[in-house]
């Protein structure tokens, strides 16, 4: 379970899911995978004959954004978040790196229907991009990481509310009434959920806590989907409302599941598309805007950003990261995956054309920004390495480091 854990392990994993499932889609056994996808099943009475790609996108794919809401809430109240000095400087990169990609989009689909799709282009994918940051980032200075994880978990804070308020449809009031009180009785059960001590609770009535808290998770998950919110925002509120130290340990156990199942059948659901026997003219306006928003609109976007940030957010609270280095996070800004995969799924849900030509756009442009990202890491880290191994060369060869007895 640990190696799942790994950041690289997670990005090969969601890039070979990917991958299987668009190359297996574009073979004689694509059109039983889809059936498959396509087959429902659940009780109908409780509006829950999903199809089997609704049950991982709308059930398994909660746990997934159960684990955001946590990491979220950490860094709101004890991490790089935690004071409104820290977060201005990567919430302007984050703000403009949803803006700019959304612009972008929609000035390829003007006066097109197809203008709702602009909220796919806007995430970024923090396994992916984190994993290629580890996988070629060797040398860097932590403050590249710690800049980055500010700027994903940001947008995906407002990934989620772009799901909440732009793809609800006629919201139940009666149905959220109780998913919020689900929410509220959840994380009081969690608040029993301390570690043992004095006067803690025994084993056993632990055991029967995190049950009934899984059960009411469920509950919650059923009347929220039954709502008309994504289901995926259960999740959320769920991971949100839950005690610190619970919420940290239950990610840790579940954060292989996600990495290691939850996101790679997602990735290959979501991928199992036939690549449409057109000519690359015929490919429609969305395609295109996605395509291009991604990788460049993020580019652009988090750079202006993280520059506007440098200049206006408070001296002493900027995590030092110059224009060079603001690119190098930019580029990995542009590997959607994960979150614009679903919300291509939720703005395209009426028209099964557009939603696969929006699923290779998503690939498409994801891919063209994994190979800048990683080329931009890659040469950013042996820039840092050979100033490293200079300064240290320099250091050794000074007399009063040979005499101090420093060198060995």
């Amino acid at each position: 379970m640990s190696l799942v854990r790994s950041e690289r392990v997670a990005a090969a994993l969601l890039l070979g899911a990917a991958v299987l499932g668009l190359v297996l889609a574009n073979t004689p056994i694509g059109p039983a995978l889809q059936a498959a996808k396509a087959a429902t099943g659940g009780p109908a009475v409780l509006d829950l004959d999903l199809s089997v790609g609704g049950w991982i996108s709308d059930g398994l794919l909660a746990m997934f954004f159960f684990i955001v809401a946590i990491e979220l809430r950490h860094e709101l109240t004890a991490g790089e978040l935690s004071s409104w000095h820290r977060a201005l400087h990567p919430a302007i990169a984050a703000v403009c790196g949803v803006a700019a990609p959304a612009l972008v989009y929609l000035a390829f689909t003007a006066s097109s229907r197809w203008q709702d799709g602009w909220p796919i282009p806007t995430a970024t994918d923090i396994a992916f991009a984190l994993g290629v940051l580890a996988i070629f980032g060797r040398g860097l200075p932590r403050r590249i990481r710690v800049f980055l994880m500010a700027l994903a978990v940001l947008d995906d804070l407002i990934a989620i509310l772009i799901i909440a308020v732009f793809f609800t449809k006629h919201p139940n009031p009666l149905d959220l009434m109780f998913a919020a009180l689900g929410v509220v009785v959840f994380g009081l059960l969690s608040r029993l959920l301390r570690r043992p001590g004095a006067g803690g609770m025994r084993r056993q009535a632990r055991a029967a806590v995190a049950a009934l808290m899984v059960l009411v998770g469920i509950v919650t998950w059923m009347l929220v989907h039954a709502s008309g919110v994504h289901a995926t925002i259960a999740g959320v509120a769920l991971g949100l409302a839950m005690a610190g130290t619970p919420a940290r340990r239950t990610a840790h156990v579940l954060e292989p599941w996600s990495n290691g199942l939850v996101l790679p059948l997602f990735a290959f659901s979501a991928a199992l598309v036939a690549v449409p026997a057109v000519p690359v003219s015929a490919l429609s306006p969305a395609f295109w805007g996605i395509l291009v928003a991604l990788p460049v609109g993020k580019l652009v976007g988090i750079t202006l950003g993280g520059w506007l940030g440098g200049k206006i957010g408070p001296r002493e609270a900027s995590p030092g990261l110059g224009l060079i280095d603001a690119l190098v996070v930019a580029a990995l800004g542009g590997i959607g995956f994960t979150v614009s995969l679903l919300m291509n799924e939720l703005a395209f849900a009426g028209d099964a054309t557009v939603r696969d030509e929006g699923v290779l756009g998503v690939l498409l442009g994801s891919s063209i920004a994994i190979v800048a990202g990683g080329t931009a890491v890659a040469l950013r880290a042996r820039g840092y390495r050979r100033l490293h191994d200079q300064e240290f060369s320099e250091r050794s060869e000074s007399p009063g480091a040979a005499a101090s007895g420093t060198v060995r």
